[in-house]
């Protein structure tokens, strides 16, 4: 499981970003100030610090040069979202930046895409009762038994584990596995979701929403 440390001084903005990555299956540690940040990183490892740059005690550019020196990546979350603030924190090493406000998805989807560019995506996700994703083999097991998914479905499985309990849109789905503009026909989506569903027993679980789309109950 990825350890991320949460460098927030917002409790509310830091408990919204915690539960969303917990319930994607990360472990999250929130420091509410970046003092806090530096000694926490002192006391153990983490695989990715997700930090805003308006800290007290210590400025996520002070936090981001000891980060380095860890050799721990970074993702700026931050207010600051000029293009002259975010060439800065590029260039001075984060992996990424994000402007508040930020959508959840958005954010699940960068966590995911700087852990597996610096080699930490290891892990393997758990839904009750008995299914398993090895996100780096990209692996997925029902009772124990290997499940014989497309690249689409297991996109797709992997996107309603990481929003669990979240109405996502047909559209966002469609852009988000296939990575194109959604223009309005469903048939696609509805079709890779009836598939996948059936083949790891998620038909009663894995819901339909009224003129949205689905919601995978957890």
């Amino acid at each position: 499981m990825n350890k991320i440390l949460i460098a927030e001084d917002e409790a509310p903005i830091a408990n919204l970003i915690s539960t969303a990555l917990e319930g994607a299956g990360y472990h999250c540690t929130w420091a509410a100030d970046g003092g806090a940040a530096a000694d926490l990183l002192d006391t153990a490892p983490f695989d990715l610090v997700l930090l805003d740059i308006m800290l007290p005690k210590a400025d996520g550019y002070e936090v981001l040069e000891y980060c380095k020196s860890l050799e721990t990546p970074v993702i700026f979350l931050t207010a600051k979202g000029t293009l002259q603030d975010r060439v800065k924190g590029l260039r001075l090493g984060a992996e990424d930046y994000i402007v508040k406000p930020f959508e959840l998805m958005e954010l699940l989807a960068r966590v995911e895409t700087v852990l597996r560019r610096c080699g930490k995506t290891g892990r393997v996700l758990f839904l009750p009762p008995d299914i398993e994703i090895d996100t780096a083999g990209r692996v997925v097991k029902r009772g124990g038994v290997p499940v014989a998914l497309t690249a689409k479905e297991y996109d797709l499985l992997l996107l309603f584990v990481q929003n669990k309990n979240i109405a996502l849109y047909r559209d966002r789905i469609y852009e988000r596995v296939w990575g194109e503009e959604f223009l309005g026909d469903s048939r696609t989506v509805d079709l890779h979701i009836q598939r996948m569903r059936k083949k790891l027993g998620l038909e009663k679980r894995l819901v339909a929403v009224y003129k949205v789309g689905y919601r995978l109950e957890v």
